[in-house]
């Protein structure tokens, strides 16, 4: 069971994560491989309403995502987007990243291979990877500008969504240790953090949200 007070402290944590971002047309919309097919279906949508001329889909598989997408997550996020109406030529793919920092830095080799010239990116995620990977952008690609885009749900329905609230909780976890951690390895801008988010976050983990932590004093793979 899931307690009223963790729902709460996550729900707090789910609202922090949001940039609240208008959309923009931007130069390419950039979709960041994960387990949740939605990033696909939000950048498909963004692309038919002219926000973006080309889209790039990034991600190789993960232990989350192996057996859900044993293709790769850019390529089923193509497939997806397929389906739902955009053409093949809008559609670019990088299949090899396995963090954040190599989604990044393989999206930006993928455009430039392409001709495509970028000064803002629409970067579409997970909602609660909104934040971290907004300050990941800033730090490794601080030439463009950045938009952020994700699935417009609230917590309790996206956790209904996935089908595991605890993950979804454990992750929204993981996320913020990552926003408050990050900075000061070199993978991040600095980002204000209320204190009142930092308390939930702790109660969280002394609850045992913590599958998604990094252990202390143990330094993670660029862009984890």
């Amino acid at each position: 069971m899931i307690s009223a007070q963790a729902w709460a402290d996550a729900r707090l944590l789910w609202d922090y994560h949001f940039m609240h971002h208008a959309p923009r047309p931007c130069s390419v919309a950039v979709g960041l491989g994960s387990h949740d097919l939605g990033v696909a279906d939000v950048t498909a949508e963004l692309y038919h309403q002219g926000m973006a001329p080309v889209i790039v889909f990034t991600g190789a598989t993960s232990p989350t995502t192996r057996a859900r997408m044993p293709r790769g997550e850019a390529v089923h996020y193509r497939e997806r987007a397929l389906e739902l109406g955009v053409p093949e030529s809008a559609v670019l793919l990088e299949p090899r990243a396995t963090n954040t920092g190599e989604n990044i830095e393989f999206t930006k080799a993928v455009l430039a291979e392409a001709g495509v010239k970028v000064s803002s990116v629409l970067l579409v995620s997970k909602p609660y990877e909104e934040r971290r990977s907004y300050g990941m952008m800033r730090k490794l690609w601080p030439e463009v500008e950045v938009v952020c885009a994700s699935t417009p749900m609230n917590l309790e329905d996206y956790a209904d969504s996935i089908g595991d609230a605890r993950m979804v909780i454990d992750m929204i976890v993981g996320a913020l240790q990552r926003v408050l951690i990050f900075p000061r390895l070199g993978l991040a801008i600095d980002q204000d953090v209320p204190d009142t988010v930092v308390a939930a976050f702790e109660r969280l983990c002394v609850e045992g949200f913590t599958s998604r932590l990094m252990p202390a004093g143990v330094a993670p793979r660029p862009g984890t």
